[in-house]
C-alpha cells in the first residue's frame, strides 16, 4: 500500500534501525538505517524555529515529506504533505490522537489525505512509545502493518542514542511508517516535558 510512494514498499517485511541522538545542536537527530546500516532517512528539525514542522529527507537530502504540528489543536493534530510543501493541495495525511486525555499510552488515528470526512480512521497507532513497543494498525483492524521494537545497548545510553527498531510488513509504505515514528517522538518529549 503505496501511501508516499511504491518506491517505498517492498513485497518482504522491511527491518528499520532507529536511531535518536538525544544530545545535539546540529539538525538531523534523527538517522533510519536498513539492516546492513546503510542510511534510508534522516530528519531535518529547525533548531530555533516558531514553527513546528520536521522534514524527512531521503540519504541524498532529498526532502520526501514534511510534517507540521498545528499547536491550536488540542489532540495533538500533525498534517504530512508532501516534499518541502505545506500547501493542501500536498497533504498526505492527518494524524490525531483519539481522546485529549490519554496517559502513557497514547491512541493516535491516521486519516489519509482522501479522507475527508475523519469519522473511521485508515490507520491507528497503540503501545507504549518510553516501552518502545508501539503497533501501527490498518483502519480500525488489528491487522497489523508495523510494529516497533527496543534495543538498548550499553554504548547506545553511554553515548547518548536512543535506539530501536521498526519492522514494516510486506508491501507496506515504510516511508509512511518512519514518520509516523517521528510524530510519535515529537508527542512523547511534549508528554513528558508538559
Amino acid at each position: 500500500m503505496a501511501i508516499v510512494s511504491p518506491n517505498f514498499c517492498a513485497p518482504y517485511p522491511i527491518e528499520l534501525g532507529i536511531v535518536r541522538k538525544v544530545m545535539t545542536l546540529t539538525d538531523g537527530n534523527f538517522a533510519v538505517t536498513d539492516v546492513n546500516g546503510n542510511l534510508l532517512f534522516k530528519v531535518k528539525e529547525p533548531m530555533f524555529s516558531i514553527s513546528d514542522k520536521r522534514i524527512l529527507l531521503d540519504a541524498y537530502d532529498t526532502p520526501i515529506l514534511t510534517l507540521r504540528e498545528n499547536k491550536v489543536s488540542l489532540h495533538d493534530r500533525w498534517q504530512v504533505f508532501r516534499g518541502k510543501s505545506t500547501d493542501q493541495s500536498d497533504l498526505v495525511y492527518t494524524l490525531k490522537r483519539s481522546s485529549m486525555i490519554q496517559i502513557m499510552k497514547p491512541k493516535l488515528d491516521i486519516f489519509l489525505a482522501q479522507n475527508k470526512e475523519m469519522k473511521i480512521c485508515d490507520f491507528h497507532v497503540k503501545g507504549s512509545w518510553i516501552d518502545r513497543s508501539c503497533v501501527v494498525y490498518a483502519g480500525k483492524s488489528d491487522a497489523i502493518v508495523a510494529q516497533m521494537h527496543k534495543k538498548h545497548t550499553a554504548q547506545s545510553i553511554l553515548i547518548g542514542k536512543s535506539n530501536f527498531s521498526v519492522t514494516v510488513y510486506p508491501n507496506v509504505d515504510f516511508a509512511f511508517i518512519v514518520s509516523l515514528i517521528v510524530i510519535l517522538d515529537d508527542i512523547n518529549r511534549e508528554d513528558s516535558e508538559g
